[in-house]
């Protein structure tokens, strides 16, 4: 990377979010850009998620980009390595590649107020940008519980999303910390392999049967010779979805028999009854996030495993308790404890106009208008940004809706002309927000009765967007101006003129 480098716009990360929107500048006629990874390759989540058993538990014809259909799905919801296969291919075929750099992981970018620009520390240099689209996306940076006595453990000890694969699980007592959507594909791919498997459960999550199964050969054919099939596929997935929202949002009280679809998959696996009520939720189905498997109430079944209705809460050597004092022996422990959700770390080091860092202008709550912009950081936007997480469809339906929002604020800034940047105003983005929570009042998520990683530290939810995604599309359609305040560079004092004798 050249010492003093400038573009027209630093991409930060390069997962879907990224990748879509350099895919998406490109098509705006913008070549001035970089995507900037601290990875050396791209991929984002699907590329450091690669445990055992990782896959999506969104089907794959929609967890893929409208604009680069893939008529070679092999299943109907894919693993983790034809994922980042998909991305590795979108990558080549709209030629992002020179726009790459690898091994830059952002340190610190800092507003310019005098000059209308981001200034940029890279571990691999600095450059500067007029603006900057952050997708360093929310599930990038994992979770690491503060747990007494783990930095002491005498055993391996590492994140799902950071897997040791030289570390050989085969014959060992595991601990599995953690019953989210990577533990669950987690305990079944290793528990034949263990001699035990201790999963130390906090909440019960609610399961349901994963509708998998191998896309066949005539299928893929077709997808191939007539392109509009896999048009409506997406299609017919994406409405299933939309229909579903309403119960989500609007009446949650009628997702019981949901709950008693969940409740019969578990008895026809789970014959012990105290092992069914340890693992029956007492919140409402859609709280927390719904999980997808056919194999984790059977693996749960077997002689070799304990499921401990407790958190852990304490290390002792090779002795982990839990809080409700039960003891287990371990060789290894797996921590599926999520990732810094509401607390993004990108955030700490983005400074904007004022001097502070977002995550300072975010220690109340995560808020930016229309999921994109924050009120004190001029041109720098957030693709999966606050508010607007799904609960039951495809993150890559946000991400489309943000990148043209992200088209449309270049758009503005074009017709702006000269040197301009754009600030969300601070009563905009409150009206914003205020908007959302008001909404979020009356949905699962807030009144399910349960705590999940969708609601920050003061129990805020700022992650779920509280409508279809038809809604917020049309939400992130244009930029309203008067929304922002424009600025320009400041004058310079005019210089002072000598009168000659």
């Amino acid at each position: 990377m050249a010492q003093h480098e400038h573009v027209r716009v630093a991409v930060i990360g390069s997962g879907f979010g990224g990748l879509g929107a350099a895919v998406r500048l490109r098509r705006e006629g913008i070549t001035d850009f970089v995507v900037l990874e601290r990875a050396d390759s791209v991929g984002g989540t699907w590329r450091d998620n690669d445990y055992p058993g990782c896959a999506c538990d969104v089907p794959s014809h929609l967890y893929s980009f409208s604009f680069a259909p893939n008529p070679e799905w092999p299943r109907a919801f894919s693993g983790q390595e034809h994922i980042r296969a998909y991305l590795e291919r979108v990558t080549d075929t709209f030629r992002l590649r020179p726009h790459l750099r690898f091994g830059a992981e952002v340190k610190r970018m800092a507003w310019d107020g005098g000059k209308l620009r981001w200034e940029i520390e890279t571990s691999s240099g600095a450059l500067s940008a007029d603006v900057v689209v952050s997708a360093a996306g929310a599930l990038a940076d994992p979770r690491i519980p503060r747990i007494p006595g783990l930095d002491s453990f005498p055993g391996e000890v590492f994140h799902s999303a950071r897997w040791n694969h030289d570390y050989d699980l085969r014959g060992k007592r595991v601990a599995v910390v953690g019953t989210g959507a990577s533990a669950i594909q987690i305990v079944p791919a290793v528990q034949p392999l263990v001699s035990r498997l201790t999963l130390f459960q906090r909440t019960p999550p609610w399961v349901l049967p994963r509708v998998d199964r191998a896309i066949t050969g005539a299928e893929r054919w077709l997808h191939r010779h007539l392109p509009i099939t896999v048009q409506a596929r997406r299609g017919l997935l994406w409405g299933i979805r939309e229909l579903q929202v309403q119960a989500f949002t609007k009446h949650p009280n009628e997702l019981g028999p949901v709950e008693q679809l969940a409740k019969r998959t578990m008895a026809r696996a789970v014959k012990d009854p105290a092992l069914r009520a340890r693992l029956t939720p007492d919140y409402r189905i859609g709280c927390k996030r719904i999980l997808l498997s056919n194999s984790y109430y059977p693996a749960l079944a077997q002689p070799n495993v304990d499921v401990v209705a407790s958190g852990l809460s304490e290390v002792r050597g090779a002795t982990l308790v839990a809080a409700d004092g039960t003891e287990a022996e371990a060789d290894a422990i797996v921590l599926g404890t999520g990732f810094h959700v509401t607390d993004m770390p990108i955030a700490e080091r983005v400074v904007g106009a004022d001097g502070i860092t977002l995550a300072q202008a975010w220690q109340d709550g995560m808020q930016a208008l229309r999921g994109a912009s924050a009120a004190g950081f001029p041109n720098w936007m957030t693709i999966i940004g606050p508010n607007t997480g799904l609960g039951n469809s495809s993150m890559i339906l946000v991400i489309e809706s943000q990148l043209n929002y992200m088209a449309d604020f270049l758009r503005q800034l074009d017709v702006l002309g000269g040197r301009a940047a754009l600030d969300a105003r601070p009563g905009a983005v409150r009206a914003w927000s205020e908007r959302i929570q008001e909404r979020l009042l009356r949905t699962v998520w807030s009144t399910g009765g349960c705590t999940s990683w969708y609601l920050d530290a003061s129990g805020r939810n700022t992650t779920i967007w509280p409508g279809t995604t038809t809604e917020l599309r049309r939400a992130t359609r244009r930029v309203d101006l008067a929304e922002y305040e424009v600025l320009r560079v400041p004058a310079r004092a005019a210089a002072p003129v000598e009168v000659g004798a």
